[in-house]
């Protein structure tokens, strides 16, 4: 199904546009969830098209409207954009009615990503919760693709349930690369789970660190966050050393129209990817 057949772009890609891109693969995740494979339909918008692990896109669907989603493919192949969808709302629903072939329309790429650059040479320690882990995906990807420029890696992930796991096989792979650990928890396993049972700010005391050459990457539930940046703080890593992806409800993705705005910061700007002390004070707060 072509949505866009009318639209043109023969420049560099603009944050403001909606760009067609074909569906050319779709991943099933879980029941609800799937992983969108697309390609610009424009090949100079292709080659000029690039972004931040961390950073999002607009996903239009015509006549339907548009939704905030992570990209979750390496910085370093843009021309093949990857977005996993879970469906939760009128948009989501409809765009998993699609097919490979079917069009969406993509704006962006909008906020902050991870800092990586800031990284190399230090340990990784990646915390996630639920499907929190989609926006680090790409940020894990561009790392283990360039190894030997970052020390150890260990990847913490914890889901409520066992169905509630994606991306199974990367992280099957993840764990086969030197100097990485991957630990799993489920707060509610069933009897094909082998992993830990618990809360993955658990997984903390499974962990070596070394602070002074320690970056954390977070993602997931706030809740998490609250709770489990205050641990990893006793361990002595500094509040300047970690980095949060933050969620709120997008619109414009420019800063607009106020929905994602956290105290003083617009998310769709000035993050998703905050460094954790210079918004710590506003967490968990209503109204703002």
């Amino acid at each position: 199904m072509t949505l866009f057949s009318q639209v043109t772009v023969n420049a560099a890609p603009n944050p403001y546009l909606i760009q067609p891109a074909t569906i050319v693969e779709k991943i099933r995740e879980a029941e609800d969830i799937d992983t969108y494979r697309l390609r610009f339909v424009d090949e100079q918008v292709r080659r000029s098209y690039r972004f931040a692990a961390g950073q999002f896109n607009m996903v239009y669907l015509f006549g339907v409207g548009e939704v905030a989603i992570s990209i979750v493919s390496d910085p370093d192949e843009p021309e093949s954009l990857d977005h996993t969808i879970r469906m939760v709302g009128r948009v989501t629903k409809a765009i998993a009615q699609l097919q490979p072939g079917d069009e969406l329309g993509i704006r962006g790429p909008f906020g902050q990503g991870w800092p990586l650059d800031d990284a190399q040479g230090k340990d990784v320690v990646i915390v996630t919760g639920g499907l929190g882990c989609a926006p680090v995906v790409g940020a894990i990807e561009y790392i283990f693709r360039r190894r030997n420029e970052y020390g150890a890696v260990k990847i913490l992930h914890g889901v409520k349930t066992p169905h509630d796991l994606l991306f199974r096989e990367r992280f099957d792979v993840w764990r086969r690369h030197p100097d990485t650990q991957v630990l799993l928890t489920s707060d509610q396993p069933d009897k094909t789970w082998h992993y830990h049972v618990g809360v993955v700010t658990e997984l903390f005391e499974q962990v070596v660190v070394d602070p002074a050459r320690t970056m954390v990457l977070m993602c997931g539930p706030e809740i998490m966050m609250r709770l489990g940046v205050p641990i990893l703080m006793q361990r002595g890593i500094p509040a300047t050393a970690i980095y949060v992806s933050l969620e709120r409800h997008m619109e414009c993705g420019i800063g607009l129209c106020g929905h994602c705005q956290l105290g003083p910061y617009f998310l769709c700007k000035d993050g998703p990817v905050m460094r954790y002390d210079r918004v710590a004070s506003w967490l968990g707060r209503t109204g703002v």
